[in-house]
């Protein structure tokens, strides 16, 4: 199992390419289901998300196709497929339920096996459920699987309103998708607004599906009969951009991060200045400057649903408040079991007290590198922040959660500057 080495003390100079979304992606992969023709995807990251994804299309039936370019593919949903959705691939990630609304929607039946992913708390899939059965679907729910079907006569889905409960990202996604063949208008209330939900719906417009309102909390959608191929560019990991701005945020130094889009990280940015970090934005991307932690203010915040603070940079900010002046409080509202992390970092040094769904940090802390272990995607993304101004040695073990949503980062961290390795 690999590992991640990491000697601290180093300041972060240079410049690194942000990669496509993971988040973004996922969806984008599963929309090749509504379609029989083929969808190219350009900038797709090289995750084991992603290749997870692909696996499961592969065995659904597409034909998935890598290009010479870097992040290149092109899928085709040729009939017959096989709409099943295996427990055997399902259980690491949990985006894989975005193939029950494309395949509810393109086959007239879907079998989906319940999902996994990170142990980050409970993240339901009964909005997703409930949405479907708005637009007509016949759904149980039998040995871990969800089955979906219409009803006898129907041979496709019809639109409706649907509210969810909540703001659910990948809810609004697989209803988004299905909603494109479905008859008549659909209408999402209380969608959620994310960057990655956006360029979903320009892939599905792109592919002939009539939509407006995306980026909103109500989202139109009328349904046409068929969707056609497109090629598409996957928006730039917002969530990526982040870490690397906390890391120079916390080590110190100056990076340029290329397309890096600050529009997508306001809420993180505007904690950055308010900590003494510089951050610009530039028509390529984003450069970032700071004097590091130890000169910075750390910064209180809660986490909440796009366009503020989101729950995925929740980790990594709370690593610079570590080592960043003053106490701070932060509060996790979207998943009850997000502060796994907070153990190994006090392995490093960190001083942190957990009340219910906030934690305390007492910043201004000198962390020393240990051996830790990584507990979910973004806890492994505290860790190399942590890391690289711990000093000493800090080996990081079940780096696979870190290779599920980042492109590399050890290299990438690398070109920085950083004295880091994977250790197999």
């Amino acid at each position: 199992m690999d590992k991640l080495r990491i000697r601290g003390g180093r300041p972060l100079q240079g410049e690194v390419t942000i990669s496509g979304a993971k988040n973004a992606a996922l969806p984008q992969l599963c929309a090749a289901l509504l379609t029989e023709q083929a969808l190219t995807l350009r900038n797709v990251p090289r995750l084991r998300d992603v290749a997870t994804m692909r696996a499961l299309l592969e065995r659904i039936g597409v034909r998935v196709q890598t290009h010479g370019e870097r992040g290149g593919l092109t899928l085709q949903a040729v009939e017959p497929l096989d709409p099943v959705a295996p427990y055997e691939l399902v259980k690491t990630m949990r985006a894989s339920i975005l193939v029950l609304g494309p395949l509810l929607a393109r086959c007239g039946r879907a079998r989906v096996s319940l999902p996994g992913g990170c142990a980050i708390g409970a993240r339901p899939v009964d909005q997703h459920i409930r949405g479907l059965q708005a637009m007509g679907a016949q759904i149980t729910m039998e040995h871990g699987y969800i089955e979906a079907r219409l009803p006898p006569g129907r041979s496709r889905l019809r639109g409706a309103r649907i509210t969810t409960d909540m703001v659910t990202v990948t809810g609004t996604e697989n209803l988004l998708m299905a909603a494109t063949l479905a008859e008549g208008e659909t209408v999402l209330e209380n969608a959620a607004q994310e960057p990655e939900v956006v360029d979903l719906a320009e892939l599905l417009i792109a592919m002939g599906a009539r939509i407006e309102g995306h980026g909103t909390r109500r989202i139109h959608v009328q349904g046409v009969a068929a969707l056609r191929g497109a090629e598409h560019h996957v928006v730039a990991d917002r969530i990526e951009a982040g870490t690397f701005l906390c890391a120079v945020a916390a080590a110190g130094g100056r990076a340029h991060l290329r397309h890096g889009r600050a529009d997508h990280l306001d809420a993180v940015i505007d904690k950055l200045l308010a900590a003494g970090v510089e951050v610009e934005a530039d028509a390529d991307g984003l450069t970032v400057a700071s004097p590091g932690g130890a000169a910075l203010q750390a910064q209180s915040f809660r986490t909440t649903e796009y366009p503020g603070f989101p729950t995925d940079m929740q980790a990594q900010f709370m690593a610079l408040n570590c080592v960043a002046q003053g106490p701070s409080a932060v509060t996790e509202t979207i998943f009850e079991n997000r502060f796994m992390h907070v153990q190994e970092l006090a392995r490093l040094g960190a001083r942190i007290r957990i009340d219910g769904r906030t934690a305390f940090v007492e910043g201004g802390q000198r962390l020393s590198g240990a051996a830790v272990m990584a507990t979910d995607l973004r806890a492994s993304a505290s860790l190399v922040i942590a890391g690289l101004v711990a000093d000493g040695e800090t080996v990081i073990d079940r780096i696979y959660h870190l290779d599920r949503g980042y492109d590399q980062m050890e290299v990438k961290l690398r070109a920085l500057g950083a004295d880091i390795e994977r250790l197999a």
